[in-house]
């Protein structure tokens, strides 16, 4: 019985609760800013591209 009163008062749960919080917080980000983060990936991938071809 005192092993089942130990997994009812166990807190590890709250870590898995918060890391969901935060993922579904950061997809939330990525689709608003969805077409900005696009740009950006295309700016920098061209930036590079045009400068290892001056290399």
């Amino acid at each position: 019985m005192n092993l089942l009163d130990e997994f009812w008062r166990e807190e590890d749960a709250v870590g898995v609760v918060e890391i969901i919080l935060i993922l579904v917080v950061l997809i939330g980000l990525v689709i608003i800013f969805k077409e900005q983060l696009t740009s950006l990936v295309k700016s920098i991938l061209s930036k590079i591209t045009s400068q290892s071809n001056s290399i």
